[in-house]
This record gives C-alpha cells, structure tokens and sequence, in this order.
C-alpha cells in the first residue's frame, strides 16, 4: 500500500514510488515508504518506517532481510555524518566531479550535489540501490548521473567519497582500488575505527545514527572520516 507524506513547510501529498515499494514487499512484505527528513540536513529519504514491527516478523521474512538485504531502505550512520559534513564543508566538492561509491539511498550523492559539485556520479552493483537512488534525487529535486560497475569509469574523479562500505573485510582491497578512480578520497566508517594503510589518514570523528535508528550500540554511532595522504 502506498502512503501519503508531508515534509517541512511544503506539506505536498506524494505517493511512495512503486517500483520501491514492489522490491521492499518482495523481502519485507506488507510494509511501506515513508519520506523522512534527515537530523541536520534539508534531504528527503524514501526510508522504512520508524515503527516498523520487527518482533512480529516470520522467520522467512527475516532469512530473506538476512540474505538480501535491502539497504537502500535505511540511511546508514556513515552517510548520514558524511552528508552533514558536505553540507557544512562545501568547499570539499564544489565545482568538482564526485563519485560516491556504494550509493545506497543515494545520501551522499545528494548531499554533494546540494553543496555545489559540477556532477556527481552514484555508483552501485544493485539496481534497485541506482532506482532508489535515482528516486531520491527526484525528491530533493536535484540532478545526478549513475553508474553500476567502478571499472566502467573511464574517467578520474575529482573526488571519490565512500561511506559505510568497509563494514566487510572483504572489502578492504577497495582502498587500493579508489585510488584509481578518484584524485582525492574521504572514507567515512561507523564499524571500523582505524586502519593502516599508507596512502590514507584518519582527519576526525562524527556522531550520527542511522535512519530511522536502529538502537544500534554506542560505538557503532561515531563515525571515523579517512582521506588520502596529500
């Protein structure tokens, strides 16, 4: 079922996207949109209900959150420090291509584009992540280009940001990897503290919580930023 929101002063009647709510209903059934402020930012969200019933949740519905987890659906602590930090650091992207890597909801993509970059590329595997995205954009009535594999860009980015993308070991070798694709890059990180890495400093830490908040522990609520050694 689509539901109606209201946001800041404009109070308009929009419906939920279908496309959105036909992939949420294939992991997570009978459930809705709802469009959310963000704390500290102007950005809008098509995110999963605040009060969602997750004790009353089969054990199918959680196999498959496990299995394929939507995670457009939230905007994770790592973006939400990150896009308030572009928002208040404009200078970072202004006038600059970005690449945002792991785009998710598209948090940071749109926070870069608010805060004056010339263009701004959301990049993720999953298609339903680069639909989220480009709905989202819409919302905040901004413009952004997509992309769905990192070594399909032929270019280099001004700036690559990635935000909560390390939370896997696996992923580590992306560190390496972004230094072909971007001519500086920030790395924001809720679920690790430090790494060692040559080409990489860590510059400061921010308070966020994901959203809507998912009680997680207190540590996973500051955020570290890294960035490439000038």
């Amino acid at each position: 079922m689509q539901e109606l929101y209201s946001t800041g002063a404009q109070q308009a009647s929009v419906l939920a996207p279908e496309v959105l709510l036909q992939a949420l209903h294939q992991v997570i059934p009978a459930t809705s949109l709802t469009c959310q402020r963000l704390p500290g930012t102007p950005i809008d969200l098509w995110l999963i209900p605040p009060d969602l019933p997750t004790e009353r949740m089969d054990d199918d519905v959680v196999r498959r959150i496990w299995n394929d987890t939507p995670y457009w659906i939230f905007c994770w602590a790592s973006g939400l420090a990150m896009a308030q930090w572009l928002l208040a650091e404009p200078h970072h992207v202004k006038d600059k291509v970005v690449l945002d890597f792991g785009a998710g909801s598209g948090v940071v993509a749109i926070a870069a584009k608010m805060a004056g970059a010339k263009r701004v590329i959301g990049c993720d595997i999953d298609q339903i992540s680069l639909i989220a995205c480009r709905e989202n954009a819409l919302l905040n009535q901004v413009e952004l280009e997509y992309l769905d594999d990192l070594y399909a860009y032929t270019e280099q980015a001004d700036v690559l940001l990635a935000a909560d993308v390390l939370y896997d070991q696996s992923n580590r070798f992306f560190l390496d990897e972004f230094l072909k694709f971007g001519k500086q890059v920030w790395v924001a990180d809720s679920r690790v503290k430090n790494f060692s890495h040559t080409a990489y400093e860590k510059v400061d830490e921010r308070s966020a919580t994901t959203w809507p908040d998912l009680d997680e522990a207190k540590e996973f609520r500051n955020v570290s930023f890294y960035r490439t050694i000038k």
